[in-house]
């Protein structure tokens, strides 16, 4: 059993059956959709999609506050941070896995773009990721970060057969419902929760049209409240 928490954008706070906690895509700081007066207990592990704001702006702050165990990322946005003097950083790469105990992490390809900000300048943060995971129970999740649609989501699906896909919907910087809903089908998830809509004013993709379009194939569009948890 694991308790989903979707902190607003792409942020989200897994805890699973041992207790241990990870973060997904932390942006807490300034983020429209996180919910107020929510507060963290524990963070065991980070993982991040790739290098832009809306996706690490609180890599630093978790690190510091709550030492985690592992910070996994592809291995240039890791070792930004481990410059950065976060500590346990783990460096990856597309196809790889790391088991953290308590979830492995595979990543997989994502199509989108990665760099820091670090002061004036515009780090290289080299390729944009997705992360597999897989429960100590066998159960498979896959959390695509920000991508467009790709023919190689069927692959995900015949590899790994993940049940629930977490799925950006916004649009303009990555699919909208239209290619989301079609990226459901090629995952052949039976539920799908949405994200990275509704906190800049380009991302006007919402849930209900993501579900308007899966209607008829038997795949859930589970829609979160943030700072709500729920039980998958």
């Amino acid at each position: 059993m694991t308790k989903i928490t979707w902190l607003g954008h792409a942020t989200f706070e897994l805890q699973f059956a041992s207790g241990d906690v990870l973060l997904l895509d932390p942006w807490i700081t300034g983020q429209p959709k996180y919910p107020k007066g929510h507060k963290m207990e524990r963070v065991d592990a980070v993982a991040f999609s790739h290098g832009h704001f809306d996706h690490v702006a609180d890599v630093i702050p978790v690190a510091e506050k709550f030492a985690p165990k592992h910070v996994v990322g592809i291995v240039e946005v890791a070792g930004f941070f481990e410059k950065k003097g976060v500590k346990n950083t783990v460096g990856m790469n597309k196809g790889g896995s790391v088991d953290l105990g308590f979830v492995k992490l595979t990543m997989t390809h994502a199509l989108h773009t990665s760099s820091m900000q670090d002061g004036d300048n515009v780090v290289y943060g080299g390729e944009a990721a997705g992360f597999l995971m897989t429960l100590p129970d066998g159960r498979r999740a896959y959390f695509a970060g920000d991508t467009s649609i790709f023919s190689e989501m069927a692959l995900i699906a015949e590899i790994y057969r993940p049940e629930l896909a977490f799925l950006p919907i916004g649009g303009f910087y990555t699919m909208d419902p239209v290619e989301a809903a079609y990226a459901a089908r090629l995952l052949k998830v039976k539920s799908v929760i949405p994200m990275h809509y509704g906190t800049f004013p380009a991302l006007v993709g919402k849930p209900k049209e993501l579900e308007q379009h899966l209607k008829d194939d038997g795949i859930k569009v589970w829609e979160l409240q943030p700072g709500t948890p729920v039980t998958w």
